[in-house]
This record gives structure tokens, sequence and C-alpha cells, in this order.
């Protein structure tokens, strides 16, 4: 017999998804064993048809929405119950609901405060009453009303107007109704703004200026816009109000409903208009306005999420001898020299700004430093004193070729404060903490930045008006999949970065980490077997994304799932060699006929990656780190003139164009409408997140310290 739920589920997922009733199913059944979805995008191709992890996903997003669905149903089922008003037939309406919104519109009539207006007319008897006004058949309701006065209902007028609120209420419950006024909100309402008197002439609000007096269609409004209005609202600088031309709305209900032209079609006419206004519009206009938020949330999420893919898989400079300086003027430039896995060798502060003004021991203290450390590269923070501190390094007579790089401080000070912090450099104060984390940026932006919530790193858009529970998923999932598709050296890597890796967690890093410390480096995957509570189900889930150097079999620093070394041996066997000969050897590679190694539960798919892999096991896609330099003589936005040509680097990325730092303490903004020449749809098919560009300056606001540029094309 069929799993109706899972039945059930499986037809919702289609519905939404239009991916392919096996591939939901077999995916489905994935996430019941708690795969992940890194897990089963890279290893469980053959089970899911090839999905991506963005398929998979949506997958798990549409079952996290049934089952709150099936959730909520079940609650109101109950609640009905309770009540003793549940019948088949309504029981069949709720179970057959296909969201939320038509669900809790059945549930409208049974969820009644004891303070409503028609519940007060009703514990008046005046229920009856407002069933003959809705018959439409008696010309004299004054006369009928009459029967229904007593100690609370004084006189014909108390009467007649509780029967309306009854009516109201009959009316607000109607699903037809509700959906007629939600279809016209959504076509047609208006957002309007107006600025509160208290706060017109405050300079914080004149950053929402453009709000004071605003109005536009709801559905045109981007999602920057909407955001930046709720937050004016909530600062109480501005009042929203929605609007709609309800006229021919009302003249649509009333032909709906009323059926004749005598007395009661009167006073169903009144309750119509009091439904609209007391209850329906406030109630549907709130609800369209919460939708419109949602909406804009998600595409902020879905920037954020971007963005932020975007710089944790930023180039990385690999494993060199770095000299980090996070600079300052009055506190002086914090250096220290990292070693070629990010430990602390040495660190110190020189003094080569003002007010101390000590550049010559700078420059000799620097050239010292590198020569004494092997130093390969220098990384300089971008923030206070950056540009001269990187004007300073470069005027340095280093004995051998130095890189120099400017690097995000972006969440820096953070992850300084930070708890992880603390325990990685007890003995040292937050400045040192703070310049370390500048250069094991650079080395590599992932294991870093995996430390930093990533809120805090600042390549988003309003993501603290967002709803923060689903932007803390979205995210944490954007780095679960940048750290899988990357890899991890279990013998180097952080807590925090084991703890993103499929099926590892914070508890299990941690053991991890306690382990290595206890009995030295792991020296294969088998090994990992041996840390306190990693079971058979997180080694399935994470050995094919747990990299072991220098092992004794070069599989265990290679993406192949060590469930699928029986079959790379037996490749390496059929053509009489060993593994270590079969790996990078495409000659020998491209002769292996991958049909011969199908199996009832290994497909073609599977085999195609591990051959991928046996080419370059264990290679890091990302790019590698490049050198660049700002415009030397631009050092404050007043340098800039209308027309130059600048190089910059993208620094963020919104659904209205791209910020860019061209090197002053402004970044300046590309209009999406200064992108490219023909319509922009997606920023992110143009610029890219830490991408050197050439721009042309557009306009400079020195008083709003606002820039406008525009992409050059090289």
């Amino acid at each position: 017999m069929k799993d109706t739920n899972n039945y059930n589920l499986v037809k919702y997922i289609i519905l939404h998804s239009k991916l392919s009733e096996k591939s939901i199913q077999n995916t489905v059944d994935l996430l019941n064993q708690d795969c992940t979805v890194p897990f089963i995008s890279r290893y469980r191709k053959e089970a899911t048809g090839g999905l991506d992890e963005v398929q998979i996903g949506s997958i798990v997003q549409f079952k996290e929405q049934f089952e709150a669905l099936e959730k909520r149903k079940s609650t109101i089922i109950k609640s009905v119950e309770e009540q003793e008003l549940l019948t088949p037939e309504l029981k069949s309406k709720f179970e057959s609901a296909e969201d939320l919104t038509q669900l809790e519109d059945l549930y409208l009539p049974f969820k009644k405060s004891k303070k409503t207006k028609a519940e007060v007319a009703r514990k008046q008897g005046l229920e009856p009453l407002a069933k003959i006004i809705m018959a439409q058949r008696s010309d004299d309701v004054e006369f009928i009303a009459s029967k229904y006065l007593g100690p609370e209902v004084q006189n014909e007028d108390e009467a007649l107007e509780g029967a309306r609120h009854i009516i109201s209420e009959w009316i607000n419950e109607r699903t037809d109704i509700r959906n007629q006024i939600r279809n016209q909100l959504e076509r047609f309402a208006l957002i309007t703004t107006k600025v509160s008197t208290a706060a017109k002439d405050e300079e914080k609000s004149q950053k929402y200026r453009d709000y004071f007096d605003w109005s536009e269609p709801l559905n045109r409004c981007p999602s920057h816009r909407l955001l930046a209005i709720l937050r004016a609202e909530s600062e109480k600088i501005i009042r929203i109000k929605i609007e709609l031309d309800d006229e021919r709305l009302l003249e649509r209900i009333e032909n709906k409903i009323i059926k004749t032209n005598n007395a009661c079609a009167e006073h169903i006419a009144l309750a119509i208009a009091d439904a609209y206004k007391r209850l329906l519009f406030p109630s549907l206009s709130n609800e369209l306005l919460k939708n419109a938020k949602e909406k804009a949330d998600n595409e902020a999420i879905a920037v954020f999420s971007k963005n932020l893919r975007q710089l944790l898989l930023g180039a990385p400079l690999g494993e060199k001898r770095i000299l980090a300086i996070d600079p300052g003027f009055r506190t002086g430039c914090k250096v220290v020299c990292l070693d070629e896995q990010g430990n602390l060798l040495h660190n110190e502060t020189i003094y080569p700004h003002a007010p101390q003004n000590d550049t010559s021991g700078a420059i000799k203290k620097l050239s010292s430093l590198a020569d004494a450390y092997k130093i390969e590269a220098i990384a300089i923070g971008n923030g206070t004193a950056s540009r001269e501190t990187e004007r300073l390094v470069k005027k340095v007579a280093f004995k051998n070729p130095i890189e120099v790089f400017v690097v995000s401080e972006a969440g820096a000070s953070i992850y300084s404060a930070s708890k992880i912090a603390r325990e990685e450099f007890p003995n040292y104060d937050v400045t040192v903490r703070g310049a370390v984390s500048i250069g094991r940026r650079l080395a590599d932006p992932l294991a870093e930045l995996v430390k930093i919530d990533p809120k805090s790193i600042g390549v988003g858009q309003y993501q603290h008006d967002v709803d923060q529970t689903k932007l803390k998923k979205s995210l944490d999932s954007v780095v679960e999949s940048c750290v899988n598709s990357v890899g991890v050296n279990i013998n180097t890597a952080s807590v925090p970065l084991l703890s993103y890796v499929s099926g590892i967690g914070p508890k299990l890093a941690e053991n991890i980490v306690a382990h290595r410390k206890q009995h030295g480096s792991f020296g294969s995957r088998e090994e990992i077997m041996d840390v306190p509570r990693l079971g058979g189900k997180a080694f399935e889930q994470g050995a094919g994304f747990l990299r072991i150097k220098d092992a004794q079999n070069p599989l265990d620093d290679s993406a192949v799932h060590p469930e699928s070394y029986s079959i790379v041996q037996k490749m390496a066997s059929d053509k009489k060699k060993g593994i270590t000969e079969l790996i990078g050897n495409k000659a020998l590679l491209k002769e292996i006929d991958l049909k011969n190694y199908c199996s009832d539960t290994i497909g073609l798919p599977t085999l195609e990656d591990i051959l991928s892999e046996l080419e370059k096991p264990g290679l890091d896609r990302r790019e590698k780190a490049k050198v660049f330099t700002f415009d030397q003589n631009i050092k404050t936005i007043s340098d800039l003139r209308v027309g130059q040509l600048l190089p910059g680097i993208v620094n963020n990325i919104t659904n209205f164009g791209c910020f860019v730092d061209i090197g002053i303490k402004e970044s300046g903004l590309i209009h999406v409408s200064n992108l490219a020449d023909t319509f922009v749809k997606d920023v992110n098919a143009h610029v890219s997140l830490h991408q050197q560009v050439i721009v042309k300056v557009l306009s400079v606001d020195i008083p709003r310290k606002r820039i406008q540029l525009k992409l050059h094309k090289r």
C-alpha cells in the first residue's frame, strides 16, 4: 500500500518544481536517511537523475513547506473537531487545501473572538434577523427588527446595526470575495508614503527624503526600495498606506450578493461597505504587504547569498609566508608574520603615519621582518589608513620580490572579539587577531571567513531587515556548499571550517580537532573513523569532502569517495598499473571504457566524476589571487573629476547595481542602467564580487558623499 503522505508530498513538489517524479522520490528518500545536499548532489547522481545542489535545495524547501502545511491542517482539523463542527465534507476541504492562504480562509469562520461586533450581536439574539435580511424577501425590515428588541437592544436601528455586523462577518468569510479583493490588490494597489512631521527635518531622516511623499504600484516596487521604505517606517520617519480605487470593486461585490431592490438590499449594501472597510481591506492589504515583504526578503537574501558565494570562493593566494598589516593612524599599524599554514610567528606595531610619522623606522622594520621570516606576500587591510600604508609598503626595498595585496577587512573586528578568536589566540589582544585574520584571508578566504557570522561580512543589502531565520538558513547553506565544493584538509582545518563539512557539524568538528591534537595528523581516511562519536553515517556523508595530504593512498587527497576506491583499484588492475600510475595519466585514463564498471548502484555519472577527479585529484578550482593597484592620485572624494577612468574592485552587488572600491573611503555606485548599453536583468551576469574593473566617473556629490560610476569596457 502506498504511503499517502509521501505520495502527496511528491505530488506537491512536482506541482511546484516541475522535476521528475522519480528524481523527487529518490531525493526525498535520501533526505529522510539524513543525507546532506552536497553529498546527494555529488555522490548520488544515479538516484537523483543528476540533480544539482540548487534543484535538490528546492526539493528541501518544498518538502519543508509541505510539512508545515500538513502540520497546520492537523492543528485546524483538531480545533474544529473540538468545537464539534467538523463534518466529513469540511474535513475533506481542509485536507485538500493547496496552500496556507486557502487553508486559513477556510478556517476563518471557526476562529471566532468573543469580542467581535458580530459575536456581541449573536449573543443579543440577532442572527435570525441577519438571515432574514440576507434572504432578501422582506420589504418591511423595520417591523421585523422590532421583534428582536430586548434589554441590550433598545430600538430597531440597534437591531439592524447588529444584524449588519453579522452579515459583514459572513461577507468577510467568503473565500470567493476574499480572492476577488486579493486579485485587485495584487494588480492595482498603490503603496504611498508621507513623512512624519517630527522626523522631516532630522538629519538621520535625510537619507530617506526620496520617500517623504512617494507613491507607486506595489507590484512594480523593487525589493530594495520596498525594504528601504519599510525601514524608514520602522524608524518612524514615514507612514505607509496601501491604497486601491475600490468603487468598482464594491459594486462588483454588491452585484454578487444583492439580488433584489428592496429594503433588505440597502442594509446588505451597508454591510458590504462595512465589511470591506473594517475587515476585508485592512486584513488583505496587510496580507499583501506581508507577501510583498516576503518576496523582497527572498530577493535580498538571494543577492546576499550570491555575493557570499563569490566572496567565499574568492581567489586564494595559497600556502605562502605572509606579512599582514592592520593599518591605523594614531594607534599605529599592527603587523603580524604568518607561516605557510597561517600560524602566527611574530607581531608588533609600527607608527609610520600621523601623529608619530616614523616613516623611516617603519620602512626599516618591514624590510627586516620580510627578510627574517622569508615573507612572500603582504596583505594590507582596506580600512582606515589603508592607502597611506600601501604607499609606504611600496617604498620598501625588499631583498626579494614581494607581491602586495589590499584585503577586505569586513567582519575582521567581529572575528577578533569572538570566542573562536579568543580560543585560537588566548594570549593576544584583538588588534593582533584582526591582523592575523587579514593575512589568512589572503591565503584562503574560505577557511578564514567561515569563522565570521555571514551577516557581518557586509556583502548584502538590508540584511538586518529581512527574515533572520530564512537569511541564516540560506547563508549557512551557501557556506556548506562552498566548503564542500572546495574540500577541506582535515589536518589543518579549524573547528568552524570542519563544522560545515557534509555530515560533520560543530560537535564532531570539535572531536576531530581534539583527536588531532591528542594523536597527531590523520594518515588516512580510515583513521577518521577513530574519532569519538563519528559513526558510519557521518563518515559516509563527509569522507569524500575531507582531504588527507601526502596520504599513503593518493585517493585520500581526492574527491573520490572511499565507497568507490574498489572501482578505481579495478580500473588500475585492468590496466596492469598501480593507482599512483593511473592518477594524472590522461592518455591512460582516456583508454578506460566506463561501461565496463557500471553496476546496479554505480552508473556513468559517478564514473565520469571519478575519471575527471583522477585527471587532477584534489584540484582547487578557485582562481589564484591577483595583485591590484588603485590610482595613486586619488586619495579623497575631492580628487574625483567627472569623466575620469579609474581602476576599482567590485565590493558589493545589489539588485539595483554594484558598489566599487576606487581606493577612497566612499565606494562608488554603478547603477544597473550604467552596467551595459542594453537592458540588464541580472547584475551578476555583468560583474562579480571582487572583480577588478575600470570605471568612468559620472557624477560626484560631495555633501552626500555619493559617487555615480559607469562600467567601462576595456
